[in-house]
C-alpha cells in the first residue's frame, strides 16, 4: 500500500513559526516553577521566566524539554509569555528541516 505524503506536507504548512516582527522566538522549557510559570532558555541565550496562559494550560500539558514560542515583555525583558507549544513530532520536523537555531537544536 502506498503511503500518502500530502498529509505530512500539510502538517508543515500548519506548524506556526515565530513572528520575528513581534519579537517572538523559540525557547525550551528548562524548569516548571509552579503558579503557571516556567523557566525558559531562549534562542538569544537568555533565561526568562515565562507565563503559561490559561488557553494553553487548559488544553495542553507543558513539561520540561518542550519546544515553545515565547514573546518577551516590552517592560521587563527577563519575563515572557508562552505563545505556542510544539509537540515532539513537530519539534523533530522543525529540527530535520533546519528551522531551529543551533543553540536549541536538541531534537
Amino acid at each position: 500500500m502506498k503511503r500518502d505524503d500530502t498529509s505530512e506536507q500539510e502538517e508543515y504548512l500548519r506548524t506556526p513559526l515565530p513572528k520575528r516582527e513581534s519579537k517572538e522566538m523559540f525557547g525550551i522549557i528548562d524548569q516548571m516553577m509552579g503558579g503557571s510559570r516556567a523557566r525558559v532558555v531562549c534562542e538569544d541565550g537568555k533565561v526568562r521566566l515565562a507565563r503559561i496562559p490559561g488557553r494553553i494550560k487548559r488544553k495542553q500539558r507543558i513539561r520540561n524539554g518542550d519546544l515553545v514560542i515565547i514573546r518577551p515583555w516590552d517592560v521587563e525583558d527577563e519575563k515572557a509569555d508562552i505563545i505556542f507549544r510544539y509537540t515532539h513530532i513537530q519539534a523533530s520536523n522543525l529540527s530535520r528541516r533546519g528551522l531551529l537555531p543551533k543553540e536549541l537544536d536538541v531534537f
